[in-house]
């Protein structure tokens, strides 16, 4: 007889919440808790040239932190410290200092969706001067080897399925502000709902952020329905010299392409969606050069090919589908050396 399922044993719950499945040892979100109620002052970070999960999990815990009454810090370690245009509506903003305003030697920090010590940039050197340090990431390339304790899943979708299990372990609550950034990490890291990491824990989250009122219509306008016209036109020559090779599709874009119409580095994210389109191509790559001159490349696989693997060869990471990493070649020589390790892939 099939025993009803009222009388199996449920697990147990988070603030009265369900808890999704997480690789994150119990005793190290007991210790996370812990130092986070212990400090008076939090001082958190996320990668450089944020996105909308580093930015949105960050903000989403900031804005709980501060409500338990913390002073709360936070920031990116980019030489030029600008939001980028497409997360300029997330809520929480007012919290972010730059660089230069970052506590040197901070007593406690959270760093967010950050694989390596080198992806903090600017706040590379606070983090290795903070007593602790409580590592927040999704990243299979992360292996722990920097920060005091970690909150690592690298099976979770986006850092803000992290962040939102140590808000609720905070006794924190979801409110429309906290939600909307943490929508924004989700939708992005997942694209949109559409790649391999959606999970039903991935729907069941987005359910409880959507129930807190927010407009899934609107963030998606802010995300990937608008651009300046200059995007336009630089998209344009990145396609016209996009090359096509032995089930690879790559392009580039430089700094003297964006300045040609004013265009920021932050946004050319959206190029590498269209290469990844190309029915014959397996692995999409797009350089893109910074305002310092370094090539930050960008990769995307369907599955057959880890790009994680290749990038964390060449100094970068990421994922077995998303991954990346900067070269300080040009791009002839970094095109090299890429196809080199993708053999070897």
């Amino acid at each position: 007889m099939t025993p009803d399922v009222r009388d199996r044993a449920e697990p147990p719950r988070v603030n009265g919440r369900p808890p999704d499945e997480c690789a994150v040892p119990e005793a190290a979100w007991s210790r996370a808790l812990h130092l986070i109620r212990d400090a008076d002052e939090v001082a958190m970070a996320c990668h450089v040239t944020p996105d909308g999960d580093a930015l949105g999990s960050m903000l989403a815990v900031a804005f709980t932190l501060r409500s338990m009454g913390k002073r709360v810090v936070t920031s990116f370690g980019d030489h030029h410290f600008v939001v980028p245009r497409l997360l300029r509506f997330l809520p929480g903003q007012e919290m972010l200092v730059p660089p230069e305003e970052f506590p040197e030697s901070p007593d406690m920090m959270i760093t967010f969706d950050s694989s390596t010590f080198q992806r903090l940039g600017l706040l590379g050197a606070s983090t290795a001067r903070a007593r602790e340090v409580i590592v927040v990431d999704h990243h299979p390339s992360n292996e722990g080897e920097f920060g005091t304790l970690s909150l690592i899943d690298s099976a979770a979708a986006a850092t803000a399925m992290l962040a939102e299990e140590l808000i609720y372990r905070l006794g924190g609550q979801l409110d429309r502000d906290i939600a909307t950034c943490l929508y924004a990490g989700l939708v992005t890291d997942t694209g949109s709902f559409r790649y391999s990491t959606t999970t039903p824990a991935v729907h069941h989250m987005a359910a409880r952020l959507v129930a807190t009122g927010l407009r899934t219509d609107e963030i998606a306008r802010e995300l990937w329905d608008r651009s300046p016209f200059g995007y336009l036109k630089v998209l344009a020559g990145a396609l016209e010299r996009v090359t096509l090779e032995d089930g690879l599709v790559w392009t580039y874009v430089s700094q003297v392409d964006r300045a040609a119409y004013g265009l920021p580095y932050s946004e050319l994210e959206g190029v590498i969606d269209i290469l990844r389109r190309t029915d014959e191509a397996e692995v999409s790559v797009v350089l893109k050069e910074d305002d310092q001159g370094y090539w930050q490349v960008s990769t995307r696989s369907k599955g057959n090919v880890d790009v994680a693997a290749v990038c964390a060869a060449l100094g970068g990471g990421g994922h077995h589908n998303a991954a990346g990493y900067t070269s300080q070649d040009s791009v002839e020589d970094t095109m090299v050396k890429f196809r080199r390790e993708l053999r070897k892939a």
